[in-house]
């Protein structure tokens, strides 16, 4: 924690006012989850932070609202997803790491954003929080983890990609689904997922706009200091 703080305080104490914000800050929605995260950001509105979604499902990726897209794994995938394969969603973001890191080489604060146990979030995520460690960027994961009615097969696959993304990050923050089902007992199971992106959505922008704006920084650091 105290190594994210410093390393947030270098950007803010440095950053010109007027550039505060600008191309600095992104916020990555990975997979499915994650594009879901970056299209209830594009009408929530996030302040000052750019966005970005990634996927190998072209007809997903086709339909959300993002300030950047990319498609990944073109030549493996097809643009037709990973299959639930989390090794296809490391293996096409492996494809176009190059562009990655291209797209993330002026950022200096990013925020990942996925469902753990599908395929591409799984997979991808962590190769791209790897690359941004490796360009020295901070890094925050926000991912969610699968309700249990998904099965074991996706909770382990889930558990394997958290153990990946965590080695890549600075920090990530873990929203158990199955927490959220006691907020709405008795609904569809497709309300029960439409809260977990929403949730997620707001953990985002939450944190996002806690660093992004200036009159927010400072006291949010100083209540850390305290703690």
């Amino acid at each position: 924690m105290r190594s994210i703080l410093e390393k947030a305080e270098k950007y803010v104490n440095y950053a010109e006012e007027e550039d505060f914000g600008k191309a600095r800050i992104a916020v990555i929605g990975i997979g499915g989850a994650g594009n879901n995260t970056i299209n209830r950001l594009h009408t929530l509105g996030v302040h000052g932070a750019e966005t970005i979604a990634m996927n190998t499902d072209r007809q997903h990726l086709d339909i959300i609202e993002a300030d950047r897209k990319m498609l990944l794994g073109r030549e493996l995938t097809k643009g037709l997803g990973a299959g639930g394969d989390p090794s296809i969603g490391w293996q096409a973001a492996e494809e176009d790491r190059y562009k990655i890191k291209e797209l993330l080489e002026d950022i200096q604060l990013v925020f990942l954003a996925a469902g753990m146990g599908g395929g591409t979030g799984t997979g991808a995520a962590p190769l791209v929080a790897q690359v941004a460690k490796e360009l020295g960027i901070l890094t925050i994961g926000v991912v969610t983890l699968p309700f249990k009615m998904e099965g074991d097969i996706r909770l382990k696959k889930a558990q394997a990609g958290l153990k990946a993304l965590q080695a890549n990050c600075d920090t990530v923050v873990a929203l158990d689904n199955n927490k959220l089902m006691s907020l709405v007992p008795k609904q569809p199971v497709n309300y029960a997922f439409s809260v977990a992106d929403e949730v997620l959505a707001e953990m985002v922008k939450g944190l996002s706009e806690t660093i992004t704006q200036p009159s927010l920084v400072n006291l949010d650091f100083a209540d850390v200091r305290t703690v």
